[in-house]
């Protein structure tokens, strides 16, 4: 019996302007794995993630969950499909306004109309799952480290308990052992909620310690898929140029017009 991809996208393209970012992407992602996106800045990493979650919608193509193509769905499914997900963006995106417990239960707060009460407890069972006190919700995010911030942003991400997980370079900002931190929790955290994850990230290390599977995109197309252990020794010219840094190969700078 075949298994169907938790999330499925099949030619999907997108443009601004005469700019074209996406350009036919197909990439499937199984039930209760972490797929790793690499690729250099510009590639479409992020807007790829930004039209399964929904912020951005593709000029074609299709985007399933389960099978099911959200890009289908009449406005109230397609919410209650992207509801099932959780993401951790790369900057944090912490609310300045609101202490650390109510940026933590902020989704919990706007959809599910949990009492405060509830969702301020909620928050402190999660904080504590990423490693941080309950006393940390009665603070406010400008008092926190980058490595603390991170860390309200990955509990955020796991509050509602989702069923898709979306990192966008989860160790941008952070030292090389806070790194290795953020992404041991995040291993634990998409394991102990047996999620489907999609990371995106320029750093090797983070990419062979969070995925399953790693795909690589390059001028908006999915240029080689595999498993992320074989990362470093992928046998592309393009992976390899790409994973260990090298200056010269197929992958050319190119000038702005």
């Amino acid at each position: 019996m075949t298994t169907v991809p938790k999330i499925r996208l099949r030619g999907v393209c997108k443009s601004f302007g005469d700019k074209l970012v996406l350009d036919g992407v197909d990439l499937d992602v199984m039930p209760g794995t972490s797929m790793v996106v690499i690729g250099g800045s510009g590639s479409g990493k992020s807007v790829l993630l930004k039209c399964i979650l929904g912020l951005i919608e593709p000029d074609a193509g299709s985007i399933e969950i389960d099978g099911q193509n959200v890009l289908a769905m009449d406005r109230p499914a397609r919410e209650a499909a992207r509801a099932r997900i959780g993401m951790l963006f790369q900057n944090g995106a912490l609310f300045d306004s609101l202490p650390v417990w109510e940026n933590v239960a902020f989704g919990l707060l706007a959809q599910r109309k949990i009492a405060r009460a509830a969702a301020k407890a909620k928050a402190v069972e999660v904080l504590g799952q990423v490693g941080l006190a309950g006393s940390v919700g009665d603070l406010w995010p400008a008092e926190l480290s980058g490595g603390m911030q991170k860390r309200v942003a990955l509990a955020r991400a796991i509050a509602a308990t989702p069923e898709i997980l979306f990192f966008d370079e989860p160790t941008t900002g952070l030292d090389p052992i806070m790194g290795a931190v953020i992404d041991g929790l995040i291993v634990d955290c998409v394991k102990r909620l047996g999620s489907t994850a999609i990371a995106i990230t320029h750093d090797m290390l983070s990419a062979r310690r969070i995925g399953d599977q790693a795909a690589m995109i390059h001028k908006g197309r999915i240029v080689w898929q595999s498993d992320a252990y074989g990362l470093m020794e992928s046998g592309n010219p393009m992976v390899d140029q790409f994973t260990h840094g090298r200056r010269e190969g197929p992958i050319q700078m190119e000038l702005r017009k």
